[in-house]
Parts: C-alpha cells; structure tokens; sequence
C-alpha cells in the first residue's frame, strides 16, 4: 500500500501543476461577448484532487475502481479527501481532468530525449477475444489485431523512453495497426534524434530511409530469413538494453491496471490511460529498468 508521504508528495505536485495552468488559461482565454451570463461552480472535489486519486488507484492491489474508490478513499483515507463525492458523481467528474493530465505528462511527467531511445508496443484488449462480437462500448473503434501473445480486441499502445527509463511519449491505436505505420512514427518522431533501438518487428527499409532522411538511425535485429550484416559491438550491446521499455510494459500492465475489461464509456479508458502513464512516472519500482546500466559502460563501449 502506498504511504501517506508519497501521497503527499504527489498531490503537492499536482495540485502546483493545477494551479500555475489555471493561473496561465485565465490569461489566454478570449473574453465571452454573448451577452449571457455562464456559471463557473466548483465542485467538491478539486481538480487536483480528481487527478491525484486517478493516480493512486494504480499504486494499490485494487483490480476494480469501484471497490478502490468505495473503501479506500471514501473509507481509509476519509481524512485526506474530505469532500469525497460519491462514486457515481467521481465518474463524471474524473471526465473533466482529462486534458489537464495529458499536459501534466508531456509538461512535467515524461522525459526527453537523450539520443538513445527505445521503442516498443504492447496490446491493450477491451474484452475477451469470445465477446468482441457482444461489446457496445468501443464498438466501431476497437480493432483486432495480432500480436506475440496472440489475437486481442482493442488497442495498441505504441511507447518510446529514453535509457533512464522515462517515457518521452506514446501514440494510442487500434490493434491492427502496424508498428511501421508512417502516422504512428509522425507522432513518435517529434522530439526525437539520435539513436532508435527496437525489435525484429520494426523492420523496414522505408522506415528507416525516411527517419534517417530527419537524422533519427533505427538500429534493430534481424529476422532468420534475412542475411547478416555488420553491426557495431556498441550497437550490439544497446540491443541488448531493450529489457528497459519491456519493463515498463510490464509495470503498466501488472503492477498498474493499464488492461481490464470494465470500461463503460471510451473517456473513462483514455483518462484511465493517461492515469497509468502518470502514475508510472512516480512508481520508485521503476529505477528496476535501470538496473545493470551504468554510465560507464555506455563510455566503455564508445571506444570500439
């Protein structure tokens, strides 16, 4: 169970995030000249608060919100969120934060690029693959797909981190989107240089022609099928470090619960989303993605 300290610290993080984007979207907001007069009631819980609690569910051993919302915030930590609302009221105020999370990410939770770069997707299945055909809720948006652990209904998420195991960002598709897609990577490749390392499924001539056009090398493995070439022994050993974003994926899926089939309308999955890649950021198990690299290996293995 998380500590009260580490709850304290991330909701102090939040709620000064809260506060200095509010504070800056009152001064770009174009003034209303309607004529009419708008209501702008707060509710009882504040945004910051909606946010930390999103965040904390997948901190604990709780596999339903419901059951995490019921007895651990509105029982256990009655004291630290006072004007809990009730549960069905949280899942239309949980709604409201969506966009204030996604620039908590990209603001303040991911990382950068440091020029070595991993990549990797991992699928996200919206029900069992029997009642794909019975599911309403992401009818028509969910897809399936194929991947190493076999058919999924739902969603890929496309990842990239950095070698200090800090997510730099994601794209969210439906599973039968190839890893190679141009539009997954016109996303991926925003803020990126360097070097990209991923596996045998990225393996395209076009791709890596088109990113070396913007200065990006993809490094990858090759399939039994193709013929061998010469690679550098640092490239070789970088390979290696892939292990860093399959942690991760591994983090999200079994420690946080970035997969469950009880999503009840397509907002709640995407702040559900961005709640995993949040709350990962503050997870003290993550340092595990680094263990076994060091800096002087990386210096170590420049000279060859």
């Amino acid at each position: 169970m998380i500590t009260k300290d580490k709850v304290t610290e991330i909701f102090c993080i939040i709620d000064e995030f809260d506060k200095n984007f509010d504070l800056e979207l009152k001064k770009n907001l174009l003034p209303v000249t309607d004529g009419r007069q708008h209501r702008n009631r707060k509710a009882s819980l504040s945004d910051s608060e909606i946010m930390t609690i999103l965040l904390l569910f997948h901190f604990g051993t709780y596999r339903n919100f419901k059951h995490y919302y019921i007895y651990c915030i509105c029982g256990h930590m009655k004291p630290d969120f006072p004007n809990a609302v009730s549960y069905n009221r949280f899942v239309e105020l949980e709604q409201r934060v969506f966009f204030k999370l996604v620039f908590f990410l990209k603001l303040f939770a991911f990382g950068r690029c440091t020029g070595i770069s991993f990549v990797d997707s991992t699928m996200i299945p919206v029900c069992h693959n029997l009642r794909r055909y019975a599911n309403k809720v992401f009818k028509g948006v969910a897809a399936d797909g194929k991947g190493t652990m076999g058919w999924c209904h739902g969603f890929k998420l496309h990842l990239l981190c950095n070698d200090r195991g800090e997510i730099i960002t994601f794209c969210l598709t439906g599973a039968n989107v190839d890893d190679r897609n141009p539009k997954v990577w016109k996303v991926l490749a925003k803020d990126l240089y360097g070097k990209v390392f991923a596996d045998r499924g990225y393996v395209s001539p076009k791709l890596f022609d088109s990113l070396f056009d913007d200065g990006i090398q993809l490094v990858h493995g090759i399939k039994m099928n193709m013929k061998n070439r010469l690679m550098s022994f640092y490239d070789k050993m970088m390979l290696r470090k892939r292990y860093i974003i399959e942690t991760i994926n591994d983090l999200l899926k079994n420690k946080a619960q970035l997969v469950h089939s009880r999503h009840r309308s397509i907002t709640n999955f995407l702040v559900n989303l961005v709640a995993v890649l949040g709350a990962y950021c503050f997870f003290e198990s993550k340092r595990n993605a680094l263990q076994g690299y060091y800096i002087e290996d990386s210096k170590q293995l420049s000279l060859f």
